[in-house]
């Protein structure tokens, strides 16, 4: 998996390294993220700092059992503009003009045929008779569109499949029927039962789906 990294030229490598590693892992603490980029904790606390100057991280504190609470390091809601938003206002604008002149059904048609058309073209790509074969072949697929996605654990006959970018978050966010077509869309492309248990346009830091054989495959 190689994550999109966020649109702005002026962050440093080490910065922008901090911000994608937050996006994947929220919540990580100093010493964490310094062992994550094999780097000491001064330095990593230096970088932190800027960006939390910046404005694009925020801290949090958790009290142990034992000494001083342990700080956590999170992204922002700022720092969502500067994750890959793929002509976001462009196509809400779209999406509105066909609102006032169509209606809302014309907005759920737009995007069901839009995802019949990604569908189709990446089915070949998922042709494995894996199950779990063909949620990674998947996650290569969304990851290239700039979802960020990765491959997570499988129990039992279920795989999980987790989502840290929403490109389309803006417009989710207003149209929410974006999100059950794109569940449609991934049963469709992968043959298989999707259920989603965490939505980023709902609060939560990652979009995570849980893939099942369909009943007649079990």
């Amino acid at each position: 998996m190689t994550p999109q990294e966020p649109e702005n030229p002026g962050f440093s490598s080490a910065k922008r390294e901090i911000l994608l590693l937050l996006k994947q892992r929220p919540d990580l603490s100093l010493a964490e993220i310094a062992t994550a980029r094999q780097t000491s904790k001064v330095a990593a606390l230096h970088h932190l700092a800027a960006l939390e100057n910046e404005g694009f991280v925020e801290r949090s504190y958790a009290h142990g059992a034992l000494g001083r609470p342990t700080v956590h390091f999170r992204l922002s809601q700022k720092s969502t503009g500067i994750f890959p938003q793929a002509y976001t206002q462009m196509s809400l604008t779209a999406f509105e003009f066909i609102e006032r002149r169509l209606g809302r059904d014309a907005i759920v048609t737009l995007l069901q045929e839009r995802a019949h058309e990604l569908a189709d073209r990446n089915r070949p790509k998922l042709g494995d008779p894996d199950l779990k074969k063909r949620v990674a072949s998947l996650v290569r697929i969304r990851s290239e569109g700039g979802y960020m996605a990765e491959l997570g654990p499988t129990k039992g006959r279920t795989t999980e499949m987790r989502e840290h970018n929403c490109p389309i978050l803006a417009i989710a966010g207003q149209y929410p029927e974006a999100c059950e077509v794109e569940r449609r869309m991934f049963e469709s492309m992968l043959k298989a039962r999707v259920d989603s248990s965490h939505r980023v346009v709902a609060g939560d830091p990652v979009c995570r789906f849980l893939v099942r054989p369909r009943p007649e495959e079990r």
